[in-house]
């Protein structure tokens, strides 16, 4: 392991349950290389119970754009299959009470919906940190913002 990884790996043992944005499953699944340093740690710790992990539908529904335009329909149900039987991996539907929180983050951060609803959803199930790639939801106060890019010093 690197100095990277295992300055990752260090970090995420703080927390018990992280929040985990879309961008996050994407590089992985994509196996982005500038990304696979930080991804590998994330989902190898989940895998192995030393962390747990929420997203929301959103992620879903984000994911499976891009093979549903390549009409890759073996590809769409692999990534459900791996999102729904990812150990330690919870999911979040979307519902009336993460509305109406999200809609108080929306209004006081002034973030997008998406980002509200994965935010909101990884706060009501526990986490203590979000995992993203978006720098603007470090304003957020509720938790810890995890940048992936600014982990890696991209």
């Amino acid at each position: 392991m690197g100095r990277i990884e295992a300055k990752i790996l260090v970090l995420l043992r703080k927390y018990s349950v992280v929040g985990i944005d879309t961008m996050g499953f994407i590089y992985h699944f994509e196996k982005n290389e500038d990304y696979l340093p930080f991804t590998k740690v994330l989902f190898s710790s989940i895998e192995a119970g030393t962390i747990k992990a929420v997203t929301s539908m959103i992620t879903l529904l984000e994911i499976l754009v891009k093979p549903k335009k390549e009409k890759n329909k073996r590809l769409v149900e692999e990534y459900k299959f791996l999102l729904h039987t990812f150990p330690n991996l919870k999911i979040l539907p979307f519902d009336e009470r993460i509305a109406d929180v999200a809609s108080s983050l929306r209004a006081e951060y002034n973030i997008k919906t998406p980002d509200a609803i994965q935010v909101t959803s990884s706060i009501l199930a526990g986490a203590k940190a979000f995992i993203t790639n978006e720098p603007s939801l470090k304003r957020i106060n509720e938790f810890d913002i995890i940048v992936m890019k600014e982990m890696l010093g991209i």
